[in-house]
């Protein structure tokens, strides 16, 4: 069902309301813009799918007031972007949430399960995809596009269905509870400008005081990509942020004669010459700690191989995707003692803590049997 008209979106909000599950999925466009655009909203109840046109319905209130609604469960499959373009568009963040790729990781499947698989796997449905590619901001949409579009939440509800019965069955909800809530929470999180710079590629060359100076850069970029609604690389690349971290101009002439900076306006040089000075003038005790990470010795690293050995063996035995559990940092982390390490806590300690502290401690042995890795 298409609806394009908001007398029909009340209409079809009224009869989704009576529903406790909710699949939701979006269509939208981002290669031109900072914030991605909108183009399509599709939601699936147990009786109907239906793609909602926002490009076309600019009061999209009644559908505001169901994806907020905490007695209604919204089921999503890869929920990152979703979550993001939702509250960017309509300035909301669904919840409660449940993720199915992420469900998927806990019950046997790979991680990063595409949506075609998991539709095969659990529904015996083979999807097609051949409107991957698709300029949904065009209008009018065809018959195509929109049974692509509406058979991305069609067999959601069901297959949410079964996986929370195999969830509990296995005991496993509530090791899948706080994972989505931390998605919900990063969706929902506020976005300092001035945190930008943690997100710099090539930045972990960089000493406290370029970073410094790479943190103002990067809070002017994303302030000017947000107003004028641009991808940030078509403000400043990153490699020419990093650049001007290491160099650090004075002046607009000494901006100028660094490569990557020529599409700039006067105005935004002189923006840039300010940014760089108030990293310089940043007092030391405020500089940003080092993106660094210790390398580990030859010596360490074959102690990880070992303890990533038994990670292998742990998600064979358990059915848990290794991503999800831990990698090959998280494994450094814990060798090294560090507090936050995640597998320290909740259902990763339970899963592979215990474990990786009693090989670590030489109670627990790895050998081979049959060209098979076992416990000793």
């Amino acid at each position: 069902m298409y609806i394009s008209t908001f007398d029909e979106l009340v209409s079809f909000c009224e009869r989704a309301a009576s529903h406790s599950i909710l699949a939701v999925d979006t269509e939208f466009l981002r290669e031109r813009t900072f914030r991605p655009q909108l183009c399509l909203i599709q939601v699936a109840t147990r009786d109907e799918a239906a793609a909602i046109d926002p490009i076309l319905i600019k009061d999209l209130e009644p559908l505001k007031k169901l994806l907020v609604d905490s007695t209604k469960t919204k089921v999503f499959h890869a929920c990152d972007q979703d979550l993001e373009v939702i509250r960017d568009s309509m300035g909301i963040v669904p919840h409660p949430i449940f993720d199915t790729q992420l469900a998927a990781a806990f019950l046997g499947q790979r991680m990063q399960l595409g949506y075609g698989p998991l539709v095969q796997i659990y529904k015996g449905i083979h999807l097609a995809k051949a409107d991957g590619l698709t300029d949904w901001s065009k209008r009018p949409l065809d018959e195509s596009q929109l049974q692509y579009a509406e058979d991305d939440v069609l067999y959601l509800p069901d297959i949410y269905e079964q996986m929370m019965d195999e969830l509990i069955d296995q005991d496993r909800l509530s090791w899948l509870a706080p994972e989505l809530e931390a998605l919900y929470r990063k969706a929902a999180a506020s976005h300092d400008p001035r945190e930008a710079y943690l997100h710099l590629k090539r930045s972990s060359s960089l000493t406290r005081k370029q970073l410094a100076i790479a943190r103002e850069v990067c809070a002017w970029r994303e302030e000017l990509a947000a107003k004028r609604n641009l991808p940030r690389r078509w403000v400043m690349q990153d490699e020419v942020i990093v650049e001007l971290s290491r160099r650090a101009p004075h002046t607009a002439d000494r901006v100028r004669r660094t490569r990557g900076t020529d599409n700039l306006s006067e105005r935004d040089v002189q923006n840039v010459v300010q940014a760089v000075q108030r990293g310089i003038q940043c007092d030391p005790r405020h500089y940003p700690q080092a993106q660094h990470r210790p390398h580990p010795t030859p010596d360490v690293d074959s102690v990880i191989d070992l303890m990533y050995a038994l990670l292998r063996l742990q998600s064979t035995s358990c059915g848990i995707a290794i991503p999800l559990i831990a990698t090959r940092d998280d494994l450094f982390s814990f060798m090294m003692g560090a507090k936050d390490c995640p597998l320290r806590t909740g259902w990763r300690y339970e899963v592979m803590g215990k474990r990786l502290e009693g090989l670590l401690a030489g109670e627990v042995g790895l050998t081979i049997k049959d060209r098979h890795v076992e416990l000793l």
